[in-house]
């Protein structure tokens, strides 16, 4: 009888570890987010660039000015400079309204619904698809896709 409580207890600290540890990755793939989100709003690529990579591949999902659903791919150099060159006095604010982080070994998603704010005025609304790769210890956005749309507005 002793050895079926010393077993199940057993089982039960090592489950306790191992969330313990995913929680440990999660909040550190969210504070990667969060980073990211801190440099875009701050219009600073060194922070940017803290949290990217090596190359990130960008893409968003949205349908173009005469209605066609599109697939977009920006190159990391000119999201940077686009980020960058947005004029001082333009207000922009990209609202995270929820975050879901998924982690397996060295490699997360983190799925985020936003809102786009420009100059006050509500822009769009949709998701981001970060995926993240921790490599020596840090996690790192790789990819991010996004979708793009003014109907149906998330209050």
């Amino acid at each position: 009888m002793k050895y079926y409580i010393l077993v199940i207890t057993l089982f039960f600290l090592g489950n306790s570890n191992a969330q313990s540890e995913l929680d440990k990755e999660i909040l550190e793939v969210k504070q990667t987010i969060e980073t990211f989100f801190e440099g875009f709003h701050k219009q600073d690529s060194i922070i940017l660039k803290s949290v990217i990579y090596k190359e990130i591949k960008l893409q968003s999902i949205g349908k173009n000015r005469e209605g066609v659903l599109e697939l977009t791919t920006t190159e990391n150099s000119k999201f940077l400079k686009s980020i960058v060159s947005i004029p001082e006095g333009q207000d922009f604010q990209e609202k995270i309204l929820s975050c879901n982080i998924q982690v397996d070994g060295n490699m997360a998603n983190a799925w985020t619904d936003y809102q786009f704010w420009f100059n006050g005025q509500f822009s769009h609304c949709g998701v981001n698809s970060f995926q993240l790769i921790k490599e020596n210890k840090t996690w790192k956005i790789f990819y991010l896709v996004d979708t793009r749309r003014i109907e149906d507005y998330l209050d």
